[in-house]
């Protein structure tokens, strides 16, 4: 029998993995000129770091981790992560990293775990890159973190991007809308679909964001939208956001206030966004993230403020300009396989793209393969070796040239 890759995971190779080196590759360009430092996390963690910091009324933390007993060790568990917040702010605690002077900037690209029903663009094995950003409780660290985000996306050519932005304030202002968030939908209780009722009770905030059609006919009556678009955030609060507006408006990032925009993770305070492109259909959100000052306390560090994003390289795959393969400096057409990977070295080592033949083919076999992998075939028969040059060919024109050197080569 053959075994297969696992549902929800893909293996990614070939011309596909050209566009994917290259999503790697603009995201360490552009975090890197924000002062951005990549932070490689390890993939699995303790349980109760995500329990304690997604959060138990989360649909990851109730419905979606990989968690398993270690053979070492029955009596505590270990997971997958499900995303890498925890994991920074874990190793941003652990390291003592708040005795640095501020703030603290770090990006990062790996694979995440959720166990759900495989979707386009979505993967039980998934990829994520994203930032992450402390010590900074004034607005212009949520804007540096929206505009490292818009810059990243730019880089990919993808400029039809609507980013949405709301507050959830502080805790005291989540509890006073969360309470009214309840007593306004008490009557619509039974009405509700079945994963808003347990939501109604653990974290009513949630429903805002439910993908239930009935669910959000529901939302759309007067008494609720009153309550909804009421605003309850603190003076405080409303300053920060206020700030956060004027900044995106002086860096020219268009926006738009989603009230309903609240996120699917408990440890978000005041602001929460989304970069959303219309290339994505009905689950158009590319990018999501927000504040969270309050989480690394929570996991036993120092109270301090944060913020950050994190996107999924699926979905961005799925919609920018794919890389086309391109072609090699040089096939060495020879019967001489010590002298070819002799040649192959030197040139290797000169910064060129080199490969040969290893099976000592035919020429015409040989050519056949240069012409659909290289821009040059070098030429390496006896005469070449006894009389010490090169015949390079040029693969586009078919101008063939005899040089003397490596140099002469290059």
């Amino acid at each position: 029998m053959v075994i297969k890759a696992q549902r929800g995971t893909k293996d990614v190779f070939g011309d596909e993995i050209k566009t994917w080196q290259k999503i790697e590759k603009n995201a360490r360009e552009v975090f890197s000129k924000a002062c951005f430092e990549e932070i490689k996390t390890p993939v699995f963690e303790a349980t109760e770091l995500f329990s304690r910091g997604v959060g138990e009324s989360s649909d990851i933390v109730n419905k979606e981790m990989y968690t398993f007993y270690p053979k070492f060790d029955s009596k505590e568990t270990i997971t997958l992560r499900p995303e890498n917040t925890a994991g920074v702010v874990r190793a941003y605690i652990e390291h003592n990293m708040t005795r640095q002077s501020p703030p603290q900037k770090f990006f990062y690209f790996g694979p995440m775990f959720r166990y759900e029903r495989p979707q386009a663009g979505r993967q039980r094995q998934f990829y994520q890159v994203g930032i992450e950003m402390f010590g900074i409780k004034e607005a212009s660290a949520d804007a540096e973190v929206i505009l490292a985000a818009v810059e990243f996306l730019k880089s990919l050519n993808l400029n039809n991007l609507k980013v949405e932005i709301n507050s959830l304030g502080c805790p005291k202002c989540k509890d006073d809308y969360r309470a009214s968030i309840k007593e306004v939908l008490k009557p619509y209780l039974n009405e509700l679909c079945d994963e808003c009722k347990v939501r109604y009770i653990k974290n009513p905030l949630r429903i805002l964001d439910c993908k239930n059609e009935n669910c959000k006919k529901i939302l759309e009556s007067k008494e609720i939208k009153e309550v909804i678009y009421k605003d309850y955030i603190c003076n405080e609060c409303k300053e920060h956001f206020d700030a956060l507006k004027k900044y995106l408006d002086e860096l020219n990032i268009n926006y738009c206030i989603n009230k309903l925009l609240v996120r699917g993770l408990d440890y978000y305070s005041r602001t929460v966004f989304e970069i959303k492109s219309d290339a994505l259909g009905s689950q158009n959100a590319i990018c999501g993230g927000g504040r969270y000052d309050g989480l690394v306390e929570m996991l036993g560090g120092n109270p301090t403020p944060a913020v950050g994003f994190a996107m999924g390289v699926e979905r961005l795959y799925s919609i920018i300009k794919k890389e086309q393969p391109s072609k090699i400096d040089y096939f060495i057409v020879s019967n001489n396989t010590k002298e070819a990977l002799k040649l192959a070295q030197k040139l290797r080592q000169k910064g060129k793209i080199v490969d040969f033949d290893y099976q000592n083919r035919k020429f015409a076999k040989q050519f056949e393969k240069a012409a659909k992998v290289a821009k040059n075939a070098i030429v390496l028969g006896e005469d070449e070796i006894n009389q010490e040059y090169y015949s390079i060919k040029d693969l586009n024109s078919g101008l063939q040239t005899r040089v003397n050197s490596i140099d002469d080569l290059i």
